[in-house]
């Protein structure tokens, strides 16, 4: 069964100027964790304010548990949580009070549907006199998804929910969700960190408003055509410039302490080609290796080619 539904949908901005989202298609099963990955500006947050009824798409369609994102828009928002990327809670209330006031907007309470957030609330509760502005980023998301899931919503959004958080916070964050999805809430989580689309069960890799893979983490890495091989010497920064240059490079992308480079001829004798390449260019304490390919390098490939 499909929770979530979109044909073809198209938004544009600045009277048809700015192409945010260009005929996207996808579908989310039920009880699924799904990730929409990609960077800022490749039309994440279009998507979710359009599937949350807040914006209306200029072309195709879309459903939320079968209602029209247009037609049946009341209906929509009586049954999906939304947190957006921005914290957009009220500040100068306390933790309790906003609780409080988004349980009582749909006709709830934080006792009626406590055992859905207790493992966060209970993280939050030394805190619940403590005005929402006061807390520390890893607090303030743990509150925003409280809101979203005090009235036990079918289906949750969850746009860049880690920007800007701590390593710690991103990683109890994630451990969270895998929770409430036991307890079978459909997930759409939007990040720009492709380290975290392996935590989800399918994605979606989305640049410039267009989708350039759907599949599930391991089977888009499986696809990746190439042998890939870090590489890394004692001046990285000559490294890249001469890795680049080099006619039996294919591609050459910085990553982290390495480097990733493919070649044309994926033929063994190329390692052995490229180190004579680098050692006539005097580069020192050579380190070449296979690695296997990263989401991220995926996603590289695929905005390339």
């Amino acid at each position: 069964m499909k929770d979530v539904v979109l044909n073809n949908i198209s938004k544009t901005y600045d009277s048809g100027m700015v192409q945010a989202v260009s005929d996207v298609s996808f579908h989310v099963n039920k009880g699924e964790l799904f990730g929409l990955i990609g960077p800022d500006g490749a039309g994440k947050t279009s998507i979710f304010r359009i599937l949350t009824t807040l914006l209306l798409p200029d072309g195709g369609s879309a459903s939320v548990n079968g209602s029209d994102v247009v037609e049946d828009y009341m209906t929509i928002r009586k049954n999906v949580g939304y947190m957006p990327g921005k914290f957009s809670l009220y500040q100068d209330l306390t933790v309790q009070e906003n609780l409080n006031f988004f349980a009582t907007i749909f006709n709830t309470s934080v006792k009626e549907n406590y055992d859905l957030i207790k493992d966060i609330y209970i993280q939050l509760a030394p805190f619940k006199d403590r005005r929402a502005g006061k807390l520390s980023g890893g607090m303030k998301q743990k509150l925003a998804l409280c809101c979203a899931l005090i009235h036990r919503p079918t289906v949750l959004f969850l746009d860049e929910p880690t920007t800007g958080v701590d390593v710690v916070s991103r990683k109890e964050f994630w451990e969270m969700l895998k929770r409430l999805k036991q307890q079978g809430i459909t997930i759409l989580v939007s990040t720009p960190y492709m380290d975290e689309a392996t935590l989800c069960e399918r994605i979606a890799l989305i640049q410039n408003g267009s989708i350039m893979s759907i599949d599930t983490p391991k089977n888009i890495i499986a696809q990746f055509p190439n042998h890939l091989f870090a590489v890394r010497s004692d001046n990285m920064g000559n490294l890249l410039k001469d890795l680049r240059k080099a006619k039996i490079i294919k591609s050459c992308n910085a990553f982290g302490a390495y480097h990733h480079v493919t070649f044309h001829d994926d033929s063994p004798e190329m390692k052995e080609k490229l180190m004579r390449v680098l050692e006539e260019k005097k580069h020192t304490n050579i380190e070449l290796k296979p690695v296997t390919p990263t989401i991220e390098d995926c996603f590289i490939y695929l905005m390339e080619n």
